[in-house]
């Protein structure tokens, strides 16, 4: 538990330890976010068993659901394969901008899944927005 308080306070290196972050630079250097851009992550725990059929259904749903939000770009869906970080599950996506990052916050869709999905079936999370 000390553990994961101390991964809680320093929310990067939960992130970087669940291999959600995009590297900040490709090969040549340059950024992969434009200066502009919102990396957007989570974290997370289901109440469902690990790789059980409803958590793999949360996940489905999920990526379904969310990346149908016309601002989201590149979502991916993760699985924690860390035995330093005990959170299973992370999403991420990229907005174009904070606007855009905010319009998916005030979406529909994501407030549903939110209420509905998230709420319910989430036992413990961190999230972590980038920009460069």
């Amino acid at each position: 538990m000390e553990r994961r308080n101390f991964l809680k306070n320093t929310g990067i290196a939960s992130i970087s330890a669940a291999g959600l972050l995009t590297a900040s630079c490709n090969n040549s250097g340059e950024a992969l976010l434009a200066s502009n851009q919102i990396q957007h992550g989570v974290i997370f725990c289901l109440k469902y068993e690990k790789n059980s059929v409803d958590a793999k259904n949360f996940l489905e749903d999920g990526r379904r659901i969310l990346s149908a939000i016309p601002v989201v770009q590149n979502f991916q869906v993760f699985k924690q394969v860390s035995p330093k970080n005990e959170f299973d599950y992370g999403f991420t996506m990229v907005f174009e901008s904070m606007e855009d990052y905010q319009t998916y916050n005030n979406h529909p869709d994501h407030v549903d899944f939110v209420e509905n999905r998230w709420k319910k079936e989430v036992t413990e999370f961190l999230e972590i927005d980038f920009e460069v």
